[in-house]
């Protein structure tokens, strides 16, 4: 095998090795597992194989899927040390998956495209991170690892985003071109800038190809950071906590991405209504210092220009929102209850494709499909409202950390689609694991003396 390999190029050697230590990762640990899938899902979301097959997986695709495969193999050979998991919430999270294999097939007429299929099992593999995630975290060290990963991995993403923002636009689109060996664009709309103007404001984008799909990761992840900051028993030390908060907070003021902004303030009011009342003064501050900030760099005039043009739908992005909307009611008027499914609208003077979450799920799956979407979030935040009333001060901010994010997506949701997008399955798994999160910190509560 290492002799084909070495034969095919360097390239594909190195491929083939690393391949090889990721799946040894993944059947060593699933708590080594669970940081990698969590490092790729918010350094190398769009990862793919460096050579072509029939299919080219992406690696956070292979981390799922690999993992996923993990736990099931240590159910059926351990059956006396690790049960399955489901949680309440388990079988609903199946029917509604099976809505959607049923709005695909319907939509498609029986006969789905590969290019939706292939993005559609991406989309699946998401989902079934949330049952990843409950089974493999079965005690509160693998607990405190996971949140500890996510706040790194998410400094680790806006320090990239940062640091490619600061340099210079020729410098910073060479190295954007380098990763093109592995699935990431080489043309076209690499660096991006308000309305799409060069000569306008730059946006930042990190490793993620879309300014608000970064913003949208930074601000769930960030939500997840606010409240282990403020936690009695944070999992990291306070002041490292702080520090890639404060780089996620930046970065995220840099995409441009309002709807971002709007979803780590909606977290912040949560957690500040709900728990960490000296949170307003923090936000109020954090507020001036970003105002500040901004009239430093002279984009303050700027910034608040385009706030003020996004709230009142005046500018171009917001009109093009206003048409999707008026489509994507078209669309729900026509196909109320499963929707068209996943790939193209079935009649010509309609498009599918809008930015919000609650009219995508809507036109792609119906109604049923919103109602089964909102019934399951809003069962999981009564189950873990309800847990978190007897927790300890640790799992009391998990909790709040996971409940947090969660506000965050639904915020952002309202005018973005990502987290419920075949074409972004890693924001898919992001949310889809936030909520897997807080149902492995329950599991944990009723079973403590699981191994692990």
């Amino acid at each position: 095998m290492v002799g084909g390999l070495v034969a095919l190029g360097p390239l594909y050697t190195v491929a083939g090795f690393a391949s090889l230590v990721v799946g040894l990762v993944l059947l060593t640990s699933t708590s080594l597992g669970l940081t990698l899938a969590l490092a790729i899902l918010t350094l190398l979301p769009f990862g793919t194989l460096p050579f072509k097959a029939i299919v080219t997986p992406t690696l956070l695709s292979l981390a799922l899927a690999g993992l996923f495969l993990v736990w099931v193999l240590r159910l059926l050979a351990r059956s006396d040390t690790y049960d399955l998991r489901l949680t309440p919430l388990g079988l609903p999270i199946l029917g509604f998956l099976g809505v959607t294999l049923f709005s695909l097939i319907l939509g498609a007429g029986g006969v789905p495209d590969a290019r939706t299929l292939h993005n559609y099992a991406k989309f699946v593999l998401g989902v079934v991170f949330f049952f990843t995630l409950v089974n493999s975290v079965r005690t509160r060290q693998q607990a405190r690892l996971v949140f500890q990963a996510l706040v790194l991995c998410g400094g680790a993403a806006a320090l990239i985003g940062l640091f490619l923002y600061v340099l210079p636009d020729e410098t910073a689109l060479k190295l954007l071109l380098i990763p093109g060996r592995i699935g990431y664009p080489t043309s076209g709309r690499v660096l991006r800038y308000v309305e799409d103007d060069p000569e306008g404001l730059e946006r930042a984008i990190g490793t993620s190809v879309d300014p608000n799909s970064f913003g949208g990761m930074l601000a769930l992840v960030g939500a997840i950071a606010v409240a282990q900051l403020f936690s009695s028993r944070p999992a990291l030390p306070r002041w490292l906590t702080a520090g890639c908060l404060a780089l996620m907070g930046v970065t995220l003021l840099l995409t441009f991405s309002r709807a971002a902004l709007f979803g780590m303030i909606g977290a912040v009011v949560y957690l500040a209504t709900l728990r960490y009342r000296h949170l307003w003064w923090a936000m109020m501050s954090a507020g001036l210092l970003a105002v500040a900030g901004l009239v430093g760099l002279g984009m303050g005039e700027s910034f608040v220009q385009r706030l003020l043009e996004g709230v009142q739908f005046q500018d171009q992005a917001q009109q093009m929102r206003l048409a999707e909307y008026q489509n994507a009611l078209a669309i729900i008027g026509r196909y109320p209850l499963f929707g068209i499914g996943f790939g193209q609208a079935p009649e010509i003077d309609l498009v599918a494709g809008v930015s919000s979450i609650y009219l995508t799920i809507a036109e792609r799956m119906g109604l049923l499909g919103l109602a089964a979407f909102l019934a399951i979030v809003g069962a999981w935040f009564v189950r873990s409202l309800q847990a978190m009333s007897t927790s300890d001060e640790e799992e009391r901010g998990w909790f709040l950390g996971t409940q947090a994010g969660i506000v965050a997506a639904l915020t952002v949701g309202l005018a973005d689609h990502y987290f419920f997008n075949i074409e972004f399955s890693h924001m898919v798994a992001l949310f889809w694991g936030g909520m897997g999160l807080g149902s492995a910190i329950e599991q944990i509560r009723v079973h403590p003396h699981t191994e692990g």
